[in-house]
């Protein structure tokens, strides 16, 4: 089932609660009351139809509209990706940390093993930090560049000579699989990790560990197959109209 402009908003979470981390990154509030999706998008001056593309992508794991998603604007796309790192950074590694630190503090037959987990955690979180710092001072601001530029039908020429060392080709080549090394640091838990002391600690930590692996990968798929493809176009456009032979 696709959530669509008349649903609730309500009936939206009841559908999948991971949906109250995209309310958070629109900047929407609970207290809805029974209004409608499109509704509630219009009081938070929210595009309705790019707010349930990306909803229905976390409720439907098999719904992905990549060609629709590609209709809009690259600073709609950039914004909604800066406000996910804004909520890994603000919200997600802070609850895992907290968990982490819960788990050294009462595992005291365990100690080594907990800080040596703190660590490994720790050591991601800093390459998570490098990587959406990158995507944030050096992507965003040129695919931004590019869209202005294809919409102007005028590049400036301090365009053509960004794009004469970088593309987006050079983003993709080196994007990192962060999502791979969260994968580790779950198999450390679950395969070589002692037995902690308090058992439901450390499901909750595996639970938070498996929902930010698959927003990750969310992220991810929008960068690849959405930003990716939209900005080679337009540089392709710029490069054929604008740059001589």
């Amino acid at each position: 089932m696709l959530i669509t402009k008349n649903i609730k908003m309500a009936d939206v979470i009841h559908m999948n609660y991971f949906t109250l981390s995209v309310l958070n990154r629109f900047g929407i509030e609970l207290g809805f009351g029974d209004k409608s999706v499109e509704d509630v998008c219009k009081k938070y001056k929210v595009d309705p139809d790019f707010f349930l593309e990306i909803a229905n992508t976390f409720v439907n794991k098999d719904y992905f509209p990549k060609k629709h998603l590609q209709t809009f604007s690259v600073k709609l796309i950039t914004d909604y990706l800066r406000k996910t790192h804004h909520y890994y950074h603000k919200i997600k590694v802070p609850e895992i940390e907290l968990l982490i630190e819960n788990m050294v503090e009462s595992c005291y037959t365990q100690k080594d093993n907990m800080v040596l987990l703190r660590k490994f955690f720790n050591d991601y979180k800093n390459e998570l930090l490098n990587h959406t710092q990158r995507e944030e001072e050096v992507v965003f601001p040129y695919t931004i560049a590019i869209e202005d530029a294809f919409l102007n039908q005028n590049p400036d020429e301090s365009v053509l000579q960004m794009m004469e060392t970088y593309s987006i080709d050079v983003f993709e080549n080196e994007h990192d699989n962060i999502e791979e090394k969260l994968f580790d640091l779950k198999n450390i838990i679950i395969k070589y990790l002692p037995a902690p002391k308090d058992q439901k600690l450390c499901n909750k930590l595996l639970h938070e560990l498996f929902n930010l692996e698959q927003d990750l990968n969310d992220h991810s798929r929008i960068e690849e197959k959405v930003l990716v493809p939209k900005i080679r176009e337009m540089e392709k456009f710029i490069i054929n109209s604008f740059t001589k032979s």
